[in-house]
């Protein structure tokens, strides 16, 4: 039977006591984590999202009737414990920060009891995740995922303590907008009040942040909910949180200043990493040609190398057909791995063929001189020689190459070089490497639509010394905009924003937008522009993607308090729901079931 607390008030978390407490009489409260009757003799471990105490209850330090109750405790018993602080009796627990004290007990009082749990509560545990994430609420006892929502809060709390004191004004923006079709799929909510019509949830506060510019706010900042419906992976929600802000009077430069000591900050305060300023930075083109990605990790090397000119009149087909299509052959040397074996080479070239990849040429140096290829028949033997010295082979390495249009390479190796990195098992978690990405392209093809996009939003604007170009040769203009890459992740992203309303029409020509469609979409923003707009840049990070890589985790769902699993659904509530016909019939909505 339940008890009531009334007289008691916690004097201690539970890993809050020390030696320091030695002597004290305290008043803990929390969840029994294991209960152990020697007889005569009962160790309860309790825990809160502090950490774990020993109560100890032996006979001749309580009375019988106490020993009989705390025999009876049960793992995720809710209790309030009064008593005094000892140091132990028993061996120190090194594991344990409460390690050398346990408390004898003087009051125990069970303010809830628990069924049996569904699993143990306990870190690391072997669960599956459908489980845990059905039971959330349970699972979010663990001390593992306790520490990752603490570090969480942690870090949201430096951030708005660290952007108030730079002169940021923390604002908020709505969360029913207009629907903004350029770009990610929007969630859509209906209107009861304007039948037919419908908010969007926000993908970001894009347009509103730069409206606050308009307004003369100067530095804005918010840690904002947003929402976008498209398919999901382990660093990718539904809803996730940005770190979002927006600068006037700045340039990029500006920019990167503010940000890198926001995370020199925060690491140092959260973790006790010295992040060394300033970070590097790597424009869009060249980590494209030396990782084949513009997110690439730098913990390792394995770099791409461009060997077109080398193979360039050779006799390889593959490699023939990709030069002559104004495409390129890029390999990477994987050292070490030249005895690698078929089946597992095979494996990587069918790992290839996912990102797009027709197949993977490869030269395997045997550590006894001999070679084996892939296509060495297709080669002299000088041209052979030549190719393995540019790429610095060794004896005991391994060399594969791509051979097609320079995006396909890029993908494919690029992963390929991920994917060895994991096998070869190169990737620290303890390490934390930074790397700003500049100069990205601000247009990009796209096929199926036939016209160029923006690689960013049409708010991006482009390098002063590319504006000519924007006519001529608009895929070869470059953008103000940076991304903020750790350890092979996009943490943030952002931009200097475009204010001079030519250069915006500009934008949207290229970008194939009519007139009416620029001012149905996006005219508010286009009209508040013809009153004075400073020059205004900003960037927004993404705080469950910063956290899970600050925790060393490899999902953002275990930095996330009640997160949904790859179809968007929520296991514990069972969101979404069908709703009533009623609620339907107000929207002047109706379901109709797809015909197969």
């Amino acid at each position: 039977m339940a008890e009531s607390m009334q007289g008691l008030k916690r004097t201690h978390r539970c890993g809050e006591l020390s030696a320091a407490q030695i002597g004290e009489t305290v008043t803990i409260m929390g969840w029994v984590q294991k209960n152990r009757n020697k007889g005569g003799l009962v160790f309860v471990d309790v825990r809160d999202r502090s950490g774990i105490i020993q109560v100890v209850f032996e006979e001749g330090k309580a009375d019988a009737a106490l020993i009989e109750k705390a025999a009876k405790l049960r793992a995720e018993y809710v209790v309030a414990i009064v008593g005094k602080v000892e140091r132990r009796s028993g061996a120190v627990n090194a594991n344990l920060e409460t390690g050398e004290i346990e408390i004898i007990p003087e009051e125990l009082r069970v303010l809830s009891e628990s069924e049996t749990p569904p699993f143990p509560i306990e870190e690391n545990t072997k669960t599956k995740e459908e489980v845990r994430l059905k039971y959330r609420y349970l699972d979010l006892r663990r001390p593992d995922l306790q520490r990752n929502l603490m570090m969480r809060s942690r870090v949201a709390t430096l951030t708005r303590q660290f952007l108030a004191e730079e002169g940021f004004l923390e604002i908020e923006t709505p969360i029913l907008i207009g629907s903004t079709p350029e770009g990610a799929r929007d969630y859509l909510v209906p209107s009861r009040i304007h039948p037919g019509h419908f908010y969007a949830l926000p993908q970001s506060p894009q347009l509103f942040k730069q409206l606050l510019m308009c307004s003369g706010y100067d530095r804005y900042f918010q840690i904002a909910k947003c929402f976008r419906d498209e398919d999901l992976r382990a660093d990718r929600q539904p809803e996730f949180t940005q770190i979002d802000m927006e600068l006037s009077f700045v340039d990029v430069d500006d920019v990167i200043d503010v940000n890198e000591r926001l995370m020199q900050k925060i690491f140092h305060e959260v973790l006790g990493i010295e992040i060394p300023l300033p970070m590097p930075r790597m424009t869009w083109q060249e980590a494209m040609d030396r990782y084949g990605s513009d997110k690439p990790d730098v913990r390792f090397g394995m770099e791409l190398q461009d060997v077109t000119d080398v193979v360039r009149n050779c006799e390889f087909a593959v490699f023939q057909n990709a030069v002559a299509n104004g495409g390129s052959v890029r390999g990477i040397n994987a050292k070490g791995q030249g005895a690698m074996p078929r089946k597992k080479i095979d494996k990587l070239v069918d790992f290839a063929k996912g990102y797009g990849a027709k197949g993977l040429a490869y030269i395997s140096l045997q550590e006894d001189g001999s070679v084996k290829s892939s296509f060495a028949k297709f080669m002299k033997e000088e041209e052979m020689n030549a190719l393995i010295r540019a790429m610095e082979g060794e004896k005991g390495d391994l060399l594969l190459f791509a051979a097609d249009r320079n995006k396909v390479v890029w993908d494919v190796l690029g992963a390929l070089r991920l994917e060895l990195a994991r096998q070869m098992e190169l990737l620290d978690k303890n390490e934390y490497k930074f790397l700003w990405i500049t100069e990205f392209p601000l247009l990009e093809w796209n096929d199926e639509q036939n016209r160029y996009t923006a690689m960013h939003h049409p708010f991006t604007m482009p390098m002063e010394e590319d504006l000519a170009l924007i006519d001529t040769d608009p895929g070869k203009v470059r953008a103000k905009a940076y991304d903020i890459v750790l350890n092979g992740n996009e943490i943030g992203g952002g931009s200097v924003r475009i204010f001079n309303p030519d250069i915006q029409n500009k934008m949207f020509e290229v970008l194939g937008f009519t007139e009416e469609q620029a001012q149905g979409q996006f005219g508010f923003l286009l009209t508040a522009f013809k009153y004075g707009v400073p020059p205004h840049a900003g960037l927004a990070y993404g705080l469950d993607r910063l956290v899970m890589l600050m925790a060393k985790e490899d999902s953002i769902r275990d930095v996330i308090a009640f997160p949904k699993i790859k179809d968007a659904s929520d296991l514990m509530t069972e969101a979404p729901t069908k709703v009533d016909p009623k609620q339907l019939e107000e929207l002047g909505l109706s379901i109709e079931e797809k015909k197969n």
